[in-house]
């Protein structure tokens, strides 16, 4: 019998899972660079993630020197393009992340995904850093029509990881408001791509590194 009251682990990807700031930033360099914009520092990105690829596009084009919607309508496919070649160079899983991983599926608990990144991203992007097999369930952003914070990816991750219940981790409102609207309890990571304390996403719990994650789900009330 498994001591954590849970049958599915659900995780965001981006600035939860893994740290994919440095392609991300690449793709942005890449893009931007083309219209003569100068490069941001990997760290400059992370605020500039959590959306999807065009709005953190457009984000970037506004710190750099502005935009406008012809400049972005340009610029979105030649980054989206760079980025599909290049999505798993300097993505790398958070610290602590697999060994918490083995302590799930140790536990007989299911582990799933549900990210707002699209399909054409995420099934390479798991494939390329070899953790595909880890997960009973991979729902992109595109999978079923809409994205976090709406309810349905979430309950299509539930429904295609074989149900139960079910807690949700991310580091955006996206991925909180997602799971309070699923109706699931809820965990906030402090590392990945915030743009606010992380207090402000309300999470049911907070884990600083993934060392926490097993303990505090062991502990978490029946």
């Amino acid at each position: 019998m498994s001591s954590i009251p849970f049958d599915i682990v659900g995780f965001d990807l981006d600035g939860t899972l893994f740290d994919t700031s440095g392609d991300l930033a690449a793709a942005v360099n890449y893009a931007i660079g083309t219209i003569g914009r100068p490069p941001f520092p990997v760290a400059a990105i992370h605020p500039f993630v959590g959306k999807g690829a065009k709005v953190m596009l457009q984000r970037a084009l506004d710190a750099s020197g502005g935009y406008d919607e012809e400049t972005l309508a340009t610029l979105l496919p030649i980054l989206l393009d760079y980025y599909e070649q290049n999505l798993a160079i300097h993505s790398i899983p958070y610290p602590g992340l697999l060994t918490a991983m083995d302590a799930l599926s140790d536990a007989g608990v299911k582990l799933a995904i549900c990210t707002n990144k699209a399909e054409r991203f995420t099934i390479p992007l798991m494939h390329q850093i070899g953790l595909s097999d880890r997960f009973a369930a991979i729902v992109g952003g595109d999978t079923v029509g809409v994205a976090k914070p709406d309810p349905a990816p979430i309950h299509a991750m539930i429904a295609r990881a074989g149900g139960g219940r079910t807690i949700f981790i991310g580091d955006t409102i996206n991925d909180i408001a997602g799971a309070k609207n699923a109706g699931i309890a809820n965990i906030a990571v402090s590392f990945g791509f915030l743009d606010g304390p992380v207090e402000n996403l309300e999470a049911d719990a907070i884990i600083h590194h993934f060392d926490e994650l097993v303990p505090l789900l062991q502990n978490w009330p029946a």
